[in-house]
């Protein structure tokens, strides 16, 4: 019989084994998560086309095509049983892809159906058809008590009772710790990004102890680098507009400034919400707290000719407030943009009351100096100023940029039907290239103020009289306009410049917020006020803007803020959270493994005054964290995926720590913290991928070569090769988990990317000068720069015997005229097999995994 396998009845069904709880025969409470959660079948179908569904009696009693999940009286009639049970040559019982129930807790399943099946009031109340209002994600956390444990010796604190007390449940013991060399490049990789560095490993392993070595990666500088690349992944991080023209945005990277220096100052999770959400509106508001809301400033920007600019406007505010719905509270609210939500108690009018936080805001461009530049930049921007004034009147641009004004503003207000066509499209590519242009253009040249007048002449410099063809009036034929261009941006380039932000302010004259029918942004609908959805708390206020949403997100009422924020915390530490869809805490979502950890991690969490250091400092501290992540074949059989947390689990490295981890062990990696972007090596014919000749990609030249790769442009329609090989999200929307692929195309990379190859042999020379001659030494030193140990002997032997090996084929190749004298040969054999021995170190999967 072919049975479609209703997901979130696994979902469900683990939930029951992940709380921990025995449920009593009559199942009053214990049952209620999964009777009130709404199944759906195998692709997205609901159960109501065939599969089961366990949210009331009325749907689990009445059954689909499958059978009748629940037959009260008659367990060994009832298909939740028989899939519980199931064989494996039928597909092995559910749930698919977590441990399977516990004999004991299905014999009291049994129980409770061959006894009645008695439902609770509140689930034997719902109705067949409404959304599922009392899922597990919905209702607000309680700080449990950590349970007891026969095994006390092994628990450090409270995160380690709730796990030993489901593996003595289980029967599972958890795994040994990991050796200290093993802990030491394990949290120096969670936390830093960074492998150790040679002077904490070797010799040196018992300078500090484990909890001083925790402390001093949490206060390094690189600390909010790595949790930087963390959030800026869910934040849908990118430095340019996106679509097919793709325009970049050159001073993106101040909010990711911004966001590391958050980090690493221990900004709390509530004050880091707030400000991004809205720091404008805080009273007061400084510099930082406004470049925080480039948050908001990360979604695409259609710039493309043609392209209705409401349209733009609605898709980026329908992007907000999906990205929002999804990094906060883990909601796929964006579903119910067109129509009310499938699967989850989110309206359409739910969707469009939190869009109205985001319909009443406007894009704003603002100065946000470094540290030390603005007094360089008063200092030279008088001779900046009379340079250029002079340059603009030898070409008599302000003339031409008064006419212009003239003539593409009666084109748009259509004052005058005598005018050619070419300037309305002038008047259209101002609106899309120049954010601002069209309003500057509408106000009176003497009501401006110089920012406004220095970006549009300076916009007509370089977009109007030096790239499109302006017919200039009689009179100025011999211009050189392409002249003028150059030697515009030869002296914008000489002189420094402010640093600017991308931020977000309200709008003075906010147009009305409407449901949009079936998300047509030329439908509007019926009027809606900012308002959180139903299901959740009300935000009481008389004031619904964009603080009060951020002061609600992080409020003690929130059911879902917290949970979110340490299941994606978790997630960095084990490679999975506890709820395994960390972008989906909706009925189509998975249960989690540990609810009642999750819960008592959230109230931590809020407790602490929202503290993430605090939160990192108890996890990498806890037994669970230190355990050993060797693979162990009990495991393998009754947990495969770790969902219980016996062991550590090995993660393949993020693509921009596996490229800085090569750099560091080189020894050529740049650790500047912050600041802009920069382009390394790009293989040839990269650029011609993007649409025209709109992607430019100018290489970085010196030390900016061998910066981090959370540095490196992110070009949306060009993402980085190397890192793209190795998965990092494509930046266009939010990424709350990334993918893991093995394929051969990295390994093609590690062994043939510049990047590689020259660490490669950067490292050989790192290991001779550091070693000296003796090639025992040299390997043994490889090996703690790469791995963080020392060699075995089988190790150490096999590289020997394969540096041997290269230098006899190298030296075999050598010839005088290309080799020099017979002793510069040998020397040089030697060196190009350190390199290969160095590259095969590199490419070790231990290198690019963290154990």
């Amino acid at each position: 019989m072919k049975l479609a396998i209703p997901i979130a009845l696994a979902l469900g069904l683990l939930a029951v084994s992940a709380w921990g709880q025995a449920p009593a025969v009559d199942f009053p409470a214990d049952v209620e998560p999964i009777l009130r959660q709404r199944c759906q079948g195998c692709h997205g179908e609901t159960a109501r086309s065939g599969g089961l569904r366990l949210d009331n009696p009325s749907a689990a009693r009445k059954g689909g095509n499958s059978g009748i999940a629940i037959r009260p009286g008659d367990s060994a009639g009832s298909l939740l049983i028989r899939m519980l049970t199931r064989p494996e040559a039928e597909g092995g019982p559910m749930p698919l892809g977590a441990a399977p129930l516990s004999p004991g807790q299905i014999r009291k399943l049994r129980a409770w159906i061959d006894q009645g099946a008695e439902w609770p009031e509140a689930s034997a109340g719902a109705g067949n058809d409404g959304p599922v209002t009392g899922h597990w994600a919905y209702r607000r956390p309680t700080r449990p008590r950590a349970p007891a444990v026969r095994d006390q010796g092994w628990t450090r604190n409270p995160i380690d009772s709730f796990v030993k007390a489901r593996l003595e449940t289980e029967g599972i013991s958890p795994s040994p710790e990991a050796d200290r060399d093993t802990l030491l490049r394990r949290i120096s990789l969670d936390l830093t990004g960074l492998p150790p560095e040679f002077g904490q490993i070797g010799q040196s392993r018992d300078a500090e102890t484990y909890a001083q070595s925790v402390e001093r990666l949490l206060a390094s500088p690189h600390y909010g680098e790595m949790q930087a690349l963390h959030w800026l992944d869910q934040a849908r991080f990118g430095e340019s507009d996106g679509y097919q023209a793709d325009y970049i945005r050159p001073f993106a990277w101040r909010w990711r400034h911004w966001v590391i220096e958050a980090f690493n100052r221990n900004l709390g999770f509530d004050r880091f919400t707030v400000e991004q959400m809205a720091g404008d509106l805080l009273p007061g508001a400084s510099l930082e707290q406004r470049v925080a809301t480039g948050f908001h400033r990360n979604a695409l920007h259609n710039r493309e000719g043609g392209f209705p600019i409401e349209m733009d406007r609605v898709e980026r505010t329908v992007e907000r407030t999906s990205a929002v719905a999804t990094v906060w509270l883990g909601l796929t609210a964006g579903c119910a943009r067109c129509h009310d939500h499938k699967f989850d108690p989110i309206s359409q009018r739910d969707f469009y009351g939190l869009y109205a936080f985001f319909n009443t805001a406007v894009e704003v461009d603002i100065d946000a100096p470094m540290a030390g530049e603005l007094e360089v930049y008063g200092q030279r921007r008088p001779e900046f100023e009379r340079r250029r004034d002079e340059l603009l009147a030898r070409y008599r641009i302000p003339e031409l940029q008064a006419y212009w004004e003239r003539m593409i503003l009666a084109a748009a207000e259509g004052t005058d039907a005598t005018l050619e066509p070419i300037w309305k499209i002038l008047w259209d590519l101002l609106l899309f290239e120049l954010d601002g242009g069209t309003e500057t253009v509408r106000t009176p040249v003497r009501a401006r103020n110089s920012k406004q007048q220095d970006r549009l002449s300076a916009y007509f410099v370089k977009n109007v009289a030096g790239g499109y063809d302006f017919q200039a009036p009689p009179g100025y034929e011999a211009l050189n306009f392409a002249e003028l261009k150059e030697k515009f941006k030869e002296l914008e380039a000489s002189f420094p410049a402010l640093t600017q932000a991308y931020a977000m302010a309200s709008n003075p004259s906010p147009p009305p917020t409407r449901i949009l029918v079936r998300g047509d942004y030329r439908r509007p609908g019926a009027p809606v006020s900012p308002a959180t959805p139903e299901v959740l708390p009300a935000l009481h206020t008389d004031a619904p803007d964009r603080l009060a949403l951020g002061r609600w997100l992080v409020s003690r009422e929130n059911p879902l803020t917290a949970r979110v924020a340490v299941n994606r915390v978790w997630q960095q530490f084990f490679g999975s959270g506890l709820v395994s869809t960390p972008d989906d805490f909706g009925s189509r979502g998975a249960s989690p493994s540990h609810p009642q950890l999750l819960d008592w991690l959230a109230v931590e969490l809020m407790d602490s005054g929202w503290d993430l250091k605090a939160l990192h400092r108890l996890i990498v501290t806890s037994a669970t964290y230190r355990q050993s992540s060797d693979l162990r074949a009990d495991l393998a059989r009754l947990d495969p995926t770790n969902r219980l947390l016996a062991r550590q689990s090995r993660l393949r490295l993020p693509a921009e720590v596996i490229r800085d981890s090569a750099l560091a062990a080189a020894g050529s990696l740049d650790r500047r913290v912050g600041g802009p972007s920069v382009r390394p090596y790009l293989p040839e014919g990269a650029t011609e991928i993007g649409f025209g000749n709109f992607v430019q990609w100018p290489q970085s030249v010196g030390a900016d070569n061998f910066r981090r790769g959370l540095y490196i442009f992110r070009q949306r329609t060009l993402p980085y090769p190397q890192l793209e090989t190795f998965d990092a999200p494509d930046t266009v929307q939010v990424a709350c988990k990334r993918d893991q692929s093995t394929t051969p195309l990295q390994a093609l990379a590690l062994l043939n990317d510049p990047v590689f190859t020259e660490a490669a042999e950067h490292l050989a020379t790192r290991a001779a000068r550091e070693a000296g001659p003796a090639a025992e030494d040299r390997i043994r030193q490889l090996f703690r720069l790469c791995l963080a140990r020392d060699p075995s002997a089988a190790e150490a032997g096999r590289l020997l015997e394969y540096y041997r090996a290269q230098r006899d084929i190298f030296a075999r190749g050598a010839t005088s005229a290309s080799e020099g004298r017979e002793g510069e040969a040998g020397n040089q054999a030697a060196r190009r097999a350190w390199t290969a021995v160095s590259s095969v170190l590199l490419n070790l999967s231990e290198f690019l995994t963290r154990t």
